[in-house]
């Protein structure tokens, strides 16, 4: 098996849920309320917070993190989710690379109920890894009927606030994607137009289809322009066609982040 595909082997195999004995109470779970808007979605967040030196993972986890999974099947009331992904950080450990938050994670949730004139319950679970010396998976319960009448929370707030800037708020002039075959997959070199995001910049690629997996790009920048490759493998070993429009390129830099959707032929 090439290391590609046994690196993504052994991530799938970790991320199956099991019991966590001897390290309970990790991390905590709590439903944040933000109130209703005015186009009538209401406004919570998923509040983790873990003990002194865990950290969790973003969506996109890095080498070999657990990228949390939600189920919201339980819930009332319920007819879409919008998730909004606060800035994540990189972290360096024995040469693997990991992309998460330290301590706790506020992840706003914007939700569109089905029946406006009924309240919204949020109930489900939530898989996700946590690590410190050691990474282990968790399951939480959630159960909280949101509060439309709550008034603006300065916690949820704050993680809006973190978001990653949009292509035209980081000022991203062009965004092309050149794809080339490989043995195990294609083969991916993203060209990014851009002002520096501070110091040392880290891009992150997800192919926007989760059957497959992007190894960690290789990044450097030449003047006004971030070059980012990675290669692009489909567990099942199938081929694929890649969707250019559905690409998401995630640049992670010192002074800001930048979210990218989609790039050109190049």
């Amino acid at each position: 098996m090439r290391p590609a595909a046994a690196l993504l082997t052994a991530c799938l195999s970790f991320a199956t849920p099991v019991s966590a004995q001897g390290f309970d109470g990790v991390v905590q779970l709590d439903i944040l309320d933000g109130g209703r808007t005015a186009n009538g979605t209401y406004l919570g967040a998923l509040r983790l917070t873990l003990k002194d030196g865990w950290k969790t993972y973003w969506r996109a986890p890095g080498d070999a993190g657990i990228p949390p999974q939600f189920d919201w099947g339980a819930s009332g009331n319920v007819g879409d989710v919008a998730i909004t992904w606060p800035a994540p950080e990189v972290f360096d450990q024995n040469g693997l690379q990991s992309i998460g938050y330290a301590n706790q994670l506020v992840l706003p949730v914007e939700i569109t109920p089905k029946n406006p004139t009924k309240p919204v319950r949020l109930r489900g679970e939530m898989d996700l890894g946590v690590c410190k010396d050691v990474c282990i998976p968790e399951r939480l319960d959630f159960d909280h009927t949101l509060d439309a009448d709550a008034a603006r929370n300065p916690a949820i707030a704050a993680a809006f606030a973190q978001r990653p800037y949009s292509a035209r708020e980081a000022r991203v002039a062009k965004a092309s994607c050149h794809l080339t075959p490989t043995a195990d997959g294609m083969q991916i070199e993203a060209r990014v137009t851009m002002p520096s995001a501070g110091g040392r910049e880290v891009a992150v690629i997800e192919p926007g289809n989760p059957a497959l997996w992007a190894s960690r790009p290789d990044t450097e920048r030449h003047g006004d322009t971030l070059i980012a490759r990675s290669e692009i493998i489909n567990a099942s070993g199938a081929p694929f066609v890649l969707d250019r429009s559905e690409i998401r390129i995630t640049v992670l830099g010192a002074k800001h982040a930048v979210d990218i959707q989609g790039c050109s032929a190049g």
